[in-house]
């Protein structure tokens, strides 16, 4: 008798737990799901077919639609060492036209998208809305007409800033080195940006933004404004993460920050063991990179396996993503928080999260943690379109 109790406990716990994983995984699917930030483009730029499933990296169009990602922003980032002044806006244009090759050969899966109805019939469509985010100001060059230009190929938002300063707003990296001698905040033309991406609808990022730019952003912008992939400063102390103080500040704007991957934005300490490894690590490094040759895809991969192993002591799972969320919730409610991976462009991800398939994780999570199925919604994709409908509604 105590042996058929144990075997119907047993069947019973079992089933609970296959409930439990096909919950999880029936809420994500049903429900929008939006990736604020990916540089895979950055990928493309050196040969990849998305197309088709990679054997690298963290993004392809099969490992999107695995994961349930109904709506990806492409960032298009010009490399300011490789580029710098005067080939900024041409590189940015570049990206884009390689976008829009991807989704030229690809109709039957993704689809390019402008407003919040063209990513809702997308969606409806089975096809995955692809969107455009520009990552960092210096891409425009000073000019209103070349932010125009971007706009009208599609990009939905500009990050003010990357590491690099643009003439007309200062970025993180920049206000909190002492040998940066720049302007800091916003200058009168930075702030006729922010007034036409106001008057046009499109959205103003903060990530990489310095605190003085970010205040300015504020006084300045009469609509929500976001952070693509930002995280909590006290929870690790990184220089490019959100204070209190800035958190309340998106909260009464109406805005929302999109929690990033990297485990170095998200626990503190990461960095610095994680930078100690690639150190001593470089010597080594050096001679497989002899070994594979002219093979740089054989030895991107081997290197990526290589730093994966080896940080899986120190390197903080997919729950430490949701204490940033539990955190911002904390002071400002559920109706701000999202997601921004920065797929592709970090080096490393949490244990949990390898690449974009495993995206339906992130509700596991957040169910295990006792979140409502409306504020997993919200978090999703809902507070973006929110967002998307205030800022572009003219």
């Amino acid at each position: 008798m105590k042996l058929l109790l144990v075997i119907v406990l047993s069947i019973s716990f079992l089933a609970a737990i296959a409930g439990a994983q096909s919950d999880y995984k029936i809420l994500h699917e049903k429900s929008l799901v939006v990736d604020m930030h990916a540089d895979v483009l950055l990928q493309v730029l050196r040969g990849a077919d998305i197309s088709k499933r990679l054997e690298y990296g963290h993004v392809d169009l099969i490992r999107l639609k695995e994961g349930g990602v109904d709506v990806q922003f492409f960032a298009v980032w010009p490399n300011p060492t490789l580029y710098g002044k005067g080939g900024m806006f041409n590189q940015s244009i570049r990206m884009i036209d390689l976008l829009d090759k991807i989704i030229e050969n690809n109709l039957d899966k993704i689809n390019l998208t402008r407003t919040p109805a063209e990513i809702e019939q997308t969606v409806k469509n089975g096809k995955i809305a692809a969107c455009i985010g520009i990552e960092g100001g210096t891409a425009i060059e000073n000019d209103l007409n070349k932010l125009k230009e971007l706009y009208d190929r599609g990009a939905r938002y500009l990050g003010l800033t990357w590491n690099d300063s643009p003439d007309w707003a200062s970025c993180a990296k920049d206000e909190t080195s002492p040998e940066y001698k720049g302007h800091r905040g916003l200058t009168e033309f930075g702030r006729e940006v922010i007034h036409w991406m106001n008057d046009k609808g499109m959205i103003i990022d903060v990530s990489h933004s310095g605190e003085k730019t970010f205040w300015d952003v504020m006084e300045e912008s009469k609509k929500p404004i976001i952070a693509s992939h930002s995280c909590v400063y006290n929870l690790c102390a990184h220089y490019r993460n959100l204070s209190d103080d800035q958190i309340k500040a998106i909260g009464k704007n109406r805005g929302v920050i999109f929690i990033n991957f990297y485990p170095g934005y998200l626990v503190n300490g990461f960095n610095r063991k994680y930078y100690a490894l690639r150190k001593s690590s470089q010597a080594y490094m050096d001679s497989m990179k002899q070994v594979y040759g002219n093979d740089r895809l054989g030895y991107r991969k081997y290197r990526n396996n290589y730093l994966v192993e080896r940080t899986k002591d120190f390197r903080p799972d997919i729950g430490r993503i949701v204490d940033h969320m539990d955190y911002i919730i904390s002071l400002i409610g559920d109706d701000h928080i999202g997601l921004g991976s920065d797929f592709d462009g970090i080096s490393i991800v949490p244990r949990g999260i390898d690449n974009a398939s495993k995206m339906p994780e992130i509700t596991r999570v957040m169910l295990e943690r006792g979140y409502s199925t409306e504020r997993i919604e919200k978090i999703l994709g809902g507070n973006f379109m929110r967002v998307f409908r205030e800022v572009s509604a003219l």
